[in-house]
């Protein structure tokens, strides 16, 4: 199955009115919703764990010259409260697939040519990243740099000599297409695909004249339709091309700074979910730097790393419903301590023994 495929077709249902971002934000609240139940173990486990943390390290400090007695009573400590250490994590395990798929759907050249320069309130392509050489698609011209490499889409309409062929299957797209000679800017680029890269049989490989087949610069992201003519055993094409500058995308600095402001909110609001709970002075010191921490590198990160404006925009929806959700969650688990605190008290009150006077 073609995930990547898959993922599209999810977001063109999604997208009403042609808008992809609409799409992708539609795409976050279904997948947080149905993560909902795993949101509210992970904040179960979170306030469970500090609850027991006193008594987690009165067992440390008094085992602390045995390791190995010191995890046997942890794990029964643990078995004790029905108290899973790793709950916490799952949420996070399952959200890195779909943020990797989501983001090599967004970077395909399936997306580029669909709605790659879709823009969205102030964001201009949701395929753009923090800096790159975007060109402008089927123009007929293609923006290149010297070194740039090219992948073909995944199907070609082939011209046979008594009939025409639609949809045909191109073998590893990425590996498909080969720049002939030397690539130099503003000269036109020579191209060449084996008639092997083509799904089809042997007769009808001999048939081939020519084909339609559409080619992405990997690096800029644009995508041409050329027309390739038959020349012995290889398919050839050329097209213009102009030397591509790189760009500076301001709007996507922006979503990067909205999503660090986003990830601020959602520490903060899980931090005022253990407000109500006693916690150890030196590890809330030591939380509060990871969570520093981690902002900054994940700031970092997506300044280095070419994250596409499509996955930000993911990422911030989902850091606003995580802020809605930790909040909804914490009053529904404070609902539940003070319906068992006030079992406690009723129970204390029916078994309290009646002093008769004397």
């Amino acid at each position: 199955m073609d995930f990547t495929t898959l993922t599209i077709d999810v977001l063109k249902m999604l997208s009403f009115a042609g808008s992809y971002g609409i799409g992708i934000i539609l795409l976050t609240i279904i997948i947080r919703l149905a993560m909902w139940p795993l949101g509210l173990s992970q904040q179960r486990s979170m306030r469970t764990m500090q609850m027991l943390q006193p008594k987690m390290k009165a067992i440390q400090d008094r085992y602390k010259s045995n390791p190995q007695v010191m995890q046997q009573k942890m794990m029964e400590f643990y078995k004790e409260h029905k108290f899973n250490p790793m709950a916490g994590c799952f949420p996070l395990l399952i959200q890195m697939p779909i943020f990797i798929l989501l983001y090599s759907s967004l970077m395909s050249p399936q997306f580029i040519q669909m709605a790659g320069d879709s823009p969205f309130l102030f964001i201009k392509r949701l395929d753009a990243t923090l800096k790159t050489s975007a060109g402008i698609s089927n123009n007929g011209t293609l923006g290149v740099s010297k070194y740039d490499s090219f992948m073909t889409g995944k199907v070609a309409k082939v011209y046979l000599k008594d009939e025409v062929l639609d949809n045909v299957k191109i073998e590893k797209p990425n590996k498909a297409i080969e720049v002939q000679g030397e690539l130099v800017p503003g000269e036109p680029a020579d191209f060449k695909i084996s008639l092997d890269s083509l799904n089809l049989k042997f007769s009808q490989l001999d048939q081939i004249e020519k084909a339609d087949i559409t080619i992405t610069d990997i690096q800029t992201k644009e995508t041409e339709q050329m027309t390739f003519v038959r020349k012995d055993g290889i398919l050839v094409g050329s097209i213009p091309t102009t030397e591509m500058k790189t760009e500076f995308h301001w709007d996507v600095l922006f979503l990067v700074i909205l999503f660090m402001g986003t990830m601020v909110l959602s520490q903060k609001a899980m931090m005022a979910m253990n407000k109500n709970t006693q916690q150890d002075p030196a590890q809330a010191a030591m939380q509060k730097s990871m969570n520093t921490f981690m902002l900054v590198m994940l700031g970092l990160t997506f300044i280095i790393i070419p994250i596409p404006a499509g996955v930000l925009l993911y990422l911030i929806s989902s850091n606003c419903f995580q802020v809605i959700q930790t909040m909804i969650i914490n009053k529904q688990l404070e609902a539940e301590d003070h319906k068992k605190e006030a079992k406690i008290d009723d129970a204390d009150i029916a078994n309290a023994k009646q002093i008769k006077e004397k």
